[in-house]
């Protein structure tokens, strides 16, 4: 008799599967789970395996030394990042456009007028249309009075404002005015200038400042002129109040970096595709190399950059240099980024189109091995390299309840998408895609402006609703949850997430629930979707997926709250089967690479 133990180390977590073998016997005795420290397949994985190791062990009052054999998976690293389509980048000089879109106008309408301070209003001499510049060292009671004790021949037509008092200024008025606030630079907006603000209705958004021939129509622009100034209304385009302003003899410079081509590398040939073309003419492009040996992009360009770096992370983290790291594979998606508008004055932001790419590196057993060496060492326990993830998957799936050879999985991870196809005579056939959770979070954050990929986590995570009341909230799905005691004021009107024991977590700066959650469906269909029907299609023996009867579902991915329908949903259109495993009968679809490593032990016997 002896005690083992399957390690899978995945690209968020790392999971334990303990079991004791006696003879042929195997009994599954716990299993753990932890997050992975450091890029799956590196030497800073061995902190994450000691945390999870122990987490299993713990629960049947077991120590390291108590295990004969430890086996690990060989991992397959996964890096994804976001490789931007052809920008031009405005580059603000001394006079140019510059736009703003603040989150509480006040007033509405649209002005038109020279820049002047509002302490400098009583000095103006000549009948003109002013656009008033309000610093924080005014208050907003005194600009008001300033305001409307101004000489008649000077015709306010709309105020900027540096602190959060659009609605106190307006209020105070006793001629309404379309008032821009919360820029916070306003010492860059220049004087003596002309300028347009905009505010619409509440509930509408901009017509003339997010249309660029509104804004040549407002400041006589050329054709030329006309043309530079749409980065500034596609920062408004969707926003309820803006402003524009032109200095007179404008000198807007552009810089463009290109999206690149990617050479795709194969054994028998290659083929090189625009990254301008779109996602699925680069997945078109992948599809076509049976064997990929290795994937590059252009020297100079945003595609070659994000590979090189690719390159570059991996080869600081396996002592390698870049040029002997090749990618095997790369999933691409068509998505949107936020560009900064470059000279702007509260950090406008215009959506560009863009490709998100996730690329794997291929999987190198030696560094497995020193991984492997390295826990031995500090173990003092036997640890081997068991297998490739895909194989011990497809082992520890088929401890699924109701699940017979033959049978496909689909393991669903953070990094990776694996699929392996096992048939009546127990041969397998296995491969292992880039793209999975982590790049749903990506496209989430880029498509949302989040600060934080962990903030994009939640959002793929978990459901969303609108707090209506200090009493109650309306979910996604319309229906209406009311409270006891009141809400926090702070999140009043606001879209929340509702994560564990009813807690409300407000995402700020984001106003339709609708395009959260849009976003959040359309990235996992674009990463998992597709991934599915592309492993399957690499694993089917004719490279069709509808010759595939029966698909379990495994990995942490599949735990989600909306992914495995959409992945049952998309495959029921190919005559497939699919659900969600329960590895073991109690895991549900996590640890089943761990579980199969653990019964590999008992195969090798």
């Amino acid at each position: 008799m002896k005690y083992v133990a399957g390690v899978d180390i995945g690209n968020a977590t790392t999971e334990v599967a303990l079991a004791k073998i006696d003879g042929t016997d195997l009994t599954f005795l716990a299993s753990g789970i932890g997050p992975t420290t450091g890029i799956k397949g590196t030497l800073q994985n061995i902190s994450g395996v000691f945390m999870s190791l122990k987490n299993a062990l713990e629960k049947v009052g077991m120590d390291y030394s108590d295990l004969a054999e430890i086996r690990i998976n060989e991992a397959a690293p996964v890096i994804g990042d976001v490789a931007m389509e052809t920008i031009s980048e405005t580059v603000i000089t001394e006079s140019t456009v510059i736009g703003h879109n603040p989150s509480t106008p006040g007033g509405t309408g649209i002005g038109v007028g020279t820049s002047v301070l509002v302490t400098e209003l009583s000095k103006i001499k000549e009948a003109k249309d002013v656009i008033v510049i309000v610093p924080d060292k005014v208050g907003f009671a005194q600009a008001a009075t300033l305001m409307n004790q101004a000489k008649e021949n000077i015709n306010i037509t709309g105020a900027i404002v540096q602190a959060d008092d659009g609605v106190l200024l307006n209020n105070r008025l006793d001629k309404k005015i379309p008032i821009i606030d919360e820029v916070a630079m306003i010492e860059k907006v220049p004087l003596g200038m002309t300028c347009a603000i905009e505010v619409a209705q509440q509930g509408s958004i901009l017509s003339t400042l997010s249309n660029p021939y509104g804004i040549a129509t407002v400041f006589h622009l050329n054709s030329e002129e006309t043309k530079r100034v749409v980065p500034i209304a596609r920062s408004l385009i969707g926003a309820r109040s803006g402003v524009v302003i032109k200095t007179p003899t404008g000198d807007v410079k552009e810089r463009s970096i290109k999206a690149g081509t990617i050479n795709i590398i194969g054994l028998k040939k290659e083929v090189d595709v625009d990254v301008d073309e779109g996602a699925d003419k680069i997945m078109e492009a992948i599809s076509v190399i049976q064997d990929i040996d290795d994937i590059q992009g252009e020297t100079g360009t945003n595609a070659g950059n994000m590979l090189n770096n690719v390159r570059r992370v991996m080869a600081g983290l396996t002592n390698k240099e870049p040029k002997d790291i090749k990618i095997q594979d790369l999933l691409a998606v068509d998505t949107f980024n936020p560009q900064k508008v470059v000279g702007g004055i509260a950090d406008e932001f215009a959506l560009e189109n863009a490709v998100g790419i996730a690329a794997m590196v291929k999987s190198d057993r030696l560094q497995m091995e020193m991984i492997a060496n390295v826990l031995t060492e500090k173990l003092k326990v036997p640890v081997y390299v068991g297998g490739v993830e895909a194989d011990m998957a497809i082992k520890g799936a088929l401890t699924t309840p109701g699940t017979s050879v033959p049978l496909a999985i689909v393991d669903m991870g953070a990094g990776s998408t694996d699929a392996s196809i096992i048939n009546r005579e127990g041969k397998v056939k296995l491969v292992h895609l880039a793209g999975a959770g982590n790049m749903v979070s990506l496209l989430i954050q880029s498509e949302l402006g989040l600060d934080t990929i962990e903030l994009a986590e939640d959002v793929k995570k978990y459901t969303l609703a609108k707090v209506e009341s200090l009493f109650h909230i309306r979910h996604e799905n319309g229906t209406v949850q009311f409270f006891d005691k009141p809400l926090d004021p702070s999140i009043f009107a606001k879209v929340v997430l509702v994560k564990e024991n009813d807690e409300l977590v407000p995402l700020d700066g984001v106003e339709s629930l609708e395009k959260v959650k849009q976003v959040r469906m359309d990235a996992k269909k674009k990463v998992f979707v597709r991934n599915a029907i592309r492993s399957l299609a690499k694993v089917s023996p004719t490279g069709n997926p509808r010759d595939i009867q029966f698909v379990v579902m495994v990995g942490g991915s599949a735990l989600d709250f909306e992914i495995p329908n959409f992945v049952t949903d998309a495959l029921a259109d190919y005559d497939i089967v699919a659900g969600r495993g329960n590895i073991r009968g109690c895991e549900g679809p996590r640890n089943a690479v761990a579980t199969g490593l653990a019964m590999a032990c008992v195969t090798e016997e």
